[in-house]
């Protein structure tokens, strides 16, 4: 274990998609604001690898894990063991205090392979339906912590605690009084008047959510004004970018068209109001922001879970709900009273207030820091214990 004049060194296992990355980032901040070194192992993915480009202090390890999906049962298994062995490897080299994972396909290894050294363990389950890793991890690890209290009797963890989803510090109310629309409409080429429609499809499964607004995109003219006059911000994904971008030029709608964009703070900022799936990431981040929203559930989300997150949202007044198969007509209909109904968005706004947990990551990063103290304080108080007893037993002559 760690001596007690290092600092504590805390993994977080935090790969695959940016619901599981991004709140693994919000939990290391934290966590070195209190003295501790903190890793992130992460997938090979490209989100991953954009998403880290620009952290700073923060070690990154990449573990060559990939996902079950489509019957690649070998594929899996052997990148599965290569990740727990990295992970034992980069463990061995230093021991870590504690773990945490944050679901996904990384998360089982590191867990599994710092077991062996004696490090506490902990998840974070973001969704209400937690995701196949973590259902198996939840028995193995000291604590879970959960973002929707529905969760807690998901997960057969020895102690579940509901902390909610944490966020990263400047998705916040009070960041909209620091970079007001205005400032943030500028900084992404948009005009700093004009009422903002963003669209994101998350780090997986924006196809479906673009062809859904596009195909809305010509009715939009049939209502007032004020619609006609919004712009917007729509982030494509990769394969989408030059089909959408041309689809808004075509229809002469003034937007800003991106495959992706790492500052997610600066197009919520921006928004006026949202269309977005419904992973417990981008929830944590649109509530935290009090951003009115349409949430779109990924039909092909884990046991569904988009869209009891969706739900939970909806049947508190905190978004407006659309499926994958609304009709063009009835997204228009929802996207025009976001955009033109300011009554409609204080509602949503208010409601929002319940979902957001601005002490998450801290009260994730505290309770790691003290259970890891704890033990490694037992360790040595055993260990003096038996060196005091070998120390106290009589010599043989």
């Amino acid at each position: 274990m760690n001596s007690p004049k290092q600092k504590p060194f805390i993994a977080i296992a935090c790969g695959g998609t940016g619901g599981h990355l991004f709140p693994g980032l919000a939990v290391a901040e934290q966590l070195r604001a209190r003295g501790c070194d903190v890793a992130l192992l992460i997938s090979p993915k490209d989100v991953d690898q954009q998403a880290v480009k620009s952290i700073v202090g923060i070690e990154v390890f990449t573990l060559p894990a990939v996902g079950l999906q489509n019957r690649n049962y070998f594929s899996f298994a052997k990148s599965f063991w290569k990740s727990f062995f990295t992970a034992r490897k980069i463990f061995r080299q230093r021991p870590p205090t504690a773990v945490l994972a944050m679901g996904g396909f990384t998360s089982t290894p590191p867990v599994l392979a710092a077991k062996k050294f004696g490090a506490k363990t902990f998840l974070h389950e973001s969704n209400t339906i937690p995701g196949k890793s973590n259902r198996f991890l939840a028995r193995f690890v000291d604590e879970a912590f959960v973002g929707f209290p529905e969760c807690a009797a998901r997960l057969r963890a020895k102690k579940v605690s509901v902390t909610g989803t944490p966020v990263r510090p400047q998705f916040a109310p009070e960041s909209r009084i620091q970079n007001p629309e205005s400032r943030c409409r500028l900084a992404l080429g948009l005009d700093p008047e004009r009422p903002t429609m963003l669209v994101v499809g998350g780090s997986q499964g924006a196809r479906g959510l673009n062809d859904l607004i596009l195909s809305a995109l010509p009715l939009i003219t049939h209502h007032s004004s004020l619609i006609t006059s919004a712009q917007w911000l729509h982030l494509t994904g990769a394969n989408d970018f030059e089909k959408v971008k041309n689809f808004y030029a075509a229809q002469k709608i003034p937007a800003v068209v991106k495959p992706f964009l790492a500052e997610m703070e600066l197009a919520l900022g921006a928004a006026t109001a949202c269309v977005s799936r419904s992973g417990a990431s981008s929830l944590a981040e649109i509530a935290a922001m009090r951003l009115p929203t349409a949430l779109v559930p990924l039909p092909t989300s884990a046991d569904n879970h988009q869209m009891t997150n969706a739900l939970a949202f909806e049947k508190t007044g905190a978004a407006k709900l659309l499926e994958q198969s609304s009709t063009p007509e009835k997204v228009a209909a929802i996207l025009a009273e976001l955009l033109g109904d300011e009554i409609s968005r204080t509602k949503i706004q208010t409601a929002l207030t319940q979902w957001h947990a601005p002490a998450a990551a801290a009260v994730i990063a505290e309770t790691i820091l003290q259970a890891a103290v704890r033990s490694a304080d037992s360790l040595s108080a055993s260990s003096s214990q038996n060196l005091n007893s070998r120390a106290s037993r009589p010599r043989s002559a």
